[in-house]
């Protein structure tokens, strides 16, 4: 995995969480408008779209340089859709990472034939 790579995976991996919480915080402030005066749903409406638009703006990214299939690319957006589903993506693309940073080693190394 090059530099540029695994910078995308990186950045969509860090934006992933923040953004599940945005959208978490956002439900929660929408349950509060309707039930009590408190209405910070402009405000949390804001910053999720906000992050959203990164989300998908890094998501984009990283499909095109980590060449993901459409089934892939597709379990990443719908991630993104999802309350909670931010923090599966970035799980998922912690362990990517890891394991392309162990089969680089290995490769480094000679444990494994470079294809």
């Amino acid at each position: 995995m090059d530099l540029k790579t695994a910078s995308a995976l990186r950045r969509l991996r860090l934006v992933s969480a923040p953004e599940a919480v945005s959208f978490l915080l956002l439900l929660v402030c929408s349950v509060l408008k309707r039930t009590t005066d408190f209405n910070a749903v402009p405000v949390m409406g804001m910053v999720h779209g906000v992050l959203f638009v990164l989300y998908v703006i890094f998501w984009a990214d990283a499909w095109n340089r980590a060449k993901w299939s459409l089934r892939t690319a597709a379990l990443y957006f719908v991630l993104s859709v999802l309350p909670t589903g931010g923090f599966f993506a970035e799980r998922r693309l912690r362990r990517e990472a890891e394991d392309a940073v162990i089969a680089s080693r290995a490769r480094r190394e000679g444990v494994v034939k470079a294809s």
